[in-house]
């Protein structure tokens, strides 16, 4: 199989309705995000773990950049939740 894969009618389906849906999968998966830091505390750890977790998320979207580098250089949870709001519409 050099050439590349092939994929059956039905796989090319699911795949094509991940990438028609993938805004709303990033939305979901932020939103997550953002209720577990608020879960956290003061765990500063976990905190570092999650906040990487949200800026590998948002590098998948189409928001404006210098928007999610503010969000992401503040930390601000609410901000957060916010853009996973607009990614949701």
């Amino acid at each position: 199989m050099a050439g590349g894969q092939e994929y059956s009618r039905t796989q090319r389906k699911i795949i094509d309705r991940y990438y028609q849906n993938e805004d709303t999968i990033i939305a979901t998966r932020l939103a997550e995000i953002v209720s577990d830091m608020a879960l956290a505390g003061g765990d500063e750890k976990k905190l570092a773990r999650l906040w990487k977790r949200a800026e590998q998320a948002l590098a998948r979207t189409k928001l404006n950049p210098a928007e999610v580098r503010t969000v992401l250089a503040r930390r601000d949870i609410e901000a957060l939740g916010r853009l996973a709001g607009k990614l949701a519409q």
